[in-house]
């Protein structure tokens, strides 16, 4: 086999991998729950540690592999991303899990961020397109199977086991790497901007670790005050040194653009609102239900096949229907959906969930392909990688925030609810739903109300990126006619959005 054709499976399979885990986890989480004894917190930082990482280093990770070598680069997270994989299925307690998952997540940003590079350095001409097809069909399969295949691992075998499956595939993947692909590197490249990573990696980690406090310190807490203070420091402090750099991660130049402005909104967006909400759907469906972590992922395909058929239509749609209209569309669709799950009560059947699923999916997977054919489109070809680097960052950046804020709303609704009845019971006593002295039925109408309130909050996020996707992101403020409908006129254009129809959402 042609070693363009090896490089194609390495970063195929390092991809999959690191996509999985987006949603894989999700399923675990009750049982990870029980085995450690875990809190709320506990569990957000699970997910949240895995998102940051992959947020802070996305564009650090491309820097690096232009000055040292992609195939060293990529070969590198490999390593990073199973070592971690391999902690985390032997991790004793939700710290351990907690810190071996943004060890996952430092390898994936440096795949993710070498991927495309990789491709394309191998291919040319009708293979570079049909490497990123294949590449965009992976990714999307990797989103769409991810809770089915956590479910199936963590009711077969452990939890453990849905980490440690990664370690041969990783293995294996590195073999390919440093036997099969060929090194590559830009001669040009300057030096990584490791202020602007410091500084806007403090200021997430503040920022997140804040929004989570919030839960139970409450939110004008000291605490929480000064840590949101602190958020804010950082990212004036990070604004300060981009502007002054030469060579910034991130070009505030960008900024001047309104459609690029939208683009990074709509990224926020998808992934603070039904993307985030994904993980308090699977507690309840879970915890408040009573299902098995498998029947918990065969029910959220109603979600992720919806999203995964209707990117691949929205790939076609692109060149005849404005990318602003499709993006709002997506949004109106995907808000409506969150509101249709709404109106939960302790009797409600699973069922109830099912239209608001399928709608908001097939919202998510008419914002999926636009958004990756405007955070490039609006940008000359030889700043594409950035423009969409600070695209996917923005989306790790709403997932993390996403499942720190709506989690302590989640969860003081819970409480709130469960105390209520409770004490109307005449128990006289506050929820201890960990110890199980809660009645189930009381514990399943404290899910319920949590979960409607945040699916109301996820809605409004929704409702709220449509309008700012039809006001900002404009047809005029493309390069090309990719804004207006039109079949995209760069190679980078189409690229994107070949690998974006899977509906990745990493």
């Amino acid at each position: 086999m042609a070693r363009k054709w090896w490089t194609l499976t390495a970063v195929v399979v390092g991809v999959f991998m690191l996509l999985l885990d987006v949603t894989i986890v999700n399923v675990a989480l009750p049982q990870i729950q029980k085995a450690f004894g875990a809190s709320l917190p506990d569990l957000q930082w699970v997910i949240d540690a895995y998102a940051l990482s992959l947020a802070a280093l996305l564009l650090t990770g491309g820097a690096l592999a232009d000055r040292f070598g992609r195939r060293a680069l990529f070969a590198t997270g490999i390593v990073l991303f199973t070592v971690g994989s391999l902690l985390c299925g032997l991790a004793t307690g939700p710290l351990d899990l907690a810190l071996s998952r943004a060890g996952q997540g430092v390898g994936g940003a440096i795949m993710f961020a070498t991927s495309l590079a990789l491709i394309s350095e191998a291919f040319q001409g009708r293979d570079r397109g049909t490497a990123f097809g294949v590449l965009g069909a992976t990714t999307g399969v990797a989103v769409a199977v991810g809770p089915v295949l956590g479910g199936v691992i963590t009711s077969g075998l452990s939890w453990r086991w849905i980490f440690l499956v990664n370690v041969p595939v990783g293995v294996v993947a590195l073999i390919i790497t440093l036997t099969k692909v060929a090194e590559s590197r830009d001669p040009e490249a300057g030096r990584p901007d490791w202020l602007g990573c410091a500084s806007f990696s403090g200021a997430l980690a503040a920022l997140v670790y804040g929004l989570i406090s919030a839960g139970t310190d409450g939110w004008g807490s000291t605490k929480v005050l000064a840590l949101l203070g602190t958020a804010a420091g950082l990212l004036a402090a990070f604004a300060v040194v981009e502007a002054v750099q030469e060579r910034p991660m991130l070009d505030l130049s960008l900024f001047r653009v309104p459609a690029f402005n939208g683009g990074l909104i709509a990224a926020l967006g998808i992934n603070a609102s039904l993307f985030s909400l994904l993980t308090y759907i699977v507690l309840y469906l879970q915890t408040g239900l009573g299902f098995s972590a498998l029947g918990t992922g065969t029910r959220t395909l109603f979600l992720t096949l919806a999203t995964f058929f209707l990117a691949g239509a929205a790939g076609r749609l692109t060149t005849v229907v404005p990318v602003r209209l499709m993006i709002a569309v997506g949004f109106v669709l995907t808000g409506t959906g969150l509101v249709l799950m709404r109106g939960l009560s302790a009797d409600s059947p699973w069922t109830h969930l099912i239209p608001g699923l399928i709608v908001a999916g097939a919202g998510a997977g008419l914002v999926n392909v636009p958004l990756a054919a405007t955070a490039v489109g609006v940008v000359r070809p030889e700043r594409a990688g950035m423009a969409s680097g600070i695209n996917t960052t923005l989306r790790q950046v709403g997932t993390a925030t996403g499942i720190a804020a709506l989690g302590s709303i989640f969860s003081s609704r819970v409480h709130e609810t469960v105390a209520a009845r409770v004490a109307a019971a005449g128990a006289g006593a506050g929820p201890r739903a960990a110890s199980g002295t809660v009645p189930q039925a009381v514990l399943r109408a404290g899910f319920a109300d949590g979960l409607n309130r945040v699916l109301l909050i996820g809605a409004v996020v929704a409702f709220v990126s449509a309008v700012a996707s039809l006001v900002l992101i404009r047809g005029r403020d493309f390069i090309g006619e990719v804004g207006h409908g039109a079949p995209a006129q760069t190679p980078e254009d189409a690229d994107v959005r070949a690998l974006a129809v899977g509906g990745t959402v990493a």
